[in-house]
């Protein structure tokens, strides 16, 4: 008997709606849209296999979406010089980059000390720290846009390298990045350990704690990739962006296979399941599907899946 395993039924599904959206849309196929394609999936996939490495030990990241606007309005006010309604020195983009991503691993941080030290659910801890990052952005907004960013940081959104946009190469080399860490070293092992059997693992000699702060703390490091990938698509400072995106996240690590118990997932599935997710996005769009409808196609495939 052949058994095909998640991954390998979603890539499989993701093929046969390329096909049958080939057909039913002269545009879908186009170098154009494809492109698009990448540069839509790319911050989804991010996103995805941040959640991956949460939900395999078992805990929940709700506060994805919420970072990615908090790094998108922070990156955007220190490029012109104005953070928070304060005037500052305007450092150079890569300075700035690394600030936002020290960010993001804070925020991390102290996602991973409310659930191990503080014994909070990871849903309610992150549910909590997603409200205080919404506030906190729109209190340095002032609930505006925030324009005037350097072309450069358009450039790089929407650029290509060898035929691929810059987007989809740093979706690339997280998840192989991603793949190795938890695959190839002893945090990597610690982390599905910890997720499998928290208790056996302590006896095991693993420092719980310290795996717990890592895996969130990295979780976020990469949703700060994801805000400055999101600063680059948009040109912009928005302060609504990233509504939703949480639930997209955790939809695409679930229909790649990763288990909401724990324990059981890879990054290379929540790269598939980014792909599935932003292809019905996608030809929803090209068919003129109400986008209503597409939010209903996408539940039912998510519930399939699991």
């Amino acid at each position: 008997k052949i058994r095909l395993n998640t991954q390998t039924v979603v890539l499989i599904v993701a093929v046969l709606m390329w096909i049958l959206l080939s057909w039913g849309s002269k545009n879908f196929l186009t170098g154009g849209n494809i492109q698009n394609i990448m540069r839509q999936m790319a911050i989804q996939g991010v996103l995805g296999v941040a959640e991956v490495i949460v939900i395999l030990t078992a805990g929940i990241d709700l506060s994805v979406g919420s970072l990615v606007a908090f790094v998108n309005i922070t990156m955007s006010q220190m490029l012109i010089g104005k953070l928070g309604g304060a005037t500052i020195p305007v450092f150079s983009i890569p300075t700035i980059m690394v600030v936002c991503l020290l960010l993001s691993a804070l925020t991390g941080l102290l996602n991973g000390v409310m659930v191990f030290d503080f014994r909070l659910p990871p849903f309610i801890a992150t549910l909590g720290m997603m409200t205080i990052l919404r506030g906190v952005l729109l209190l340095m907004s002032g609930g505006s846009n925030v324009f005037g960013l350097p072309r450069s940081v358009a450039d790089l959104g929407g650029n290509n390298l060898w035929g691929l946009p810059y987007l989809f190469w740093v979706l690339i080399v997280v998840a192989l990045a991603i793949e190795v860490l938890l695959r190839r070293t002893s945090f990597g092992r610690y982390v599905y350990a910890l997720g499998s059997n928290p208790e056996a693992a302590r006896l095991s000699g693993v420092n719980t704690r310290l795996v717990t702060y890592g895996v969130y703390t990295l979780a976020s490091f990469l949703v700060g990739i994801a805000g400055i990938m999101e600063t680059a698509r948009l040109w912009m400072g928005v302060p609504s962006t990233g509504t939703g995106y949480e639930l997209d996240a955790i939809a695409a690590a679930v229909l790649g296979g990763t288990s909401l118990m724990g324990a059981e997932g890879t990054p290379a599935g929540a790269f598939v399941g980014a792909l599935i997710m932003t292809t019905i996005y996608n030809g929803a769009i090209l068919m003129r599907v109400n986008p209503f409808w597409t939010r209903i196609i996408v539940g039912v495939i998510l519930v399939i899946t699991v």
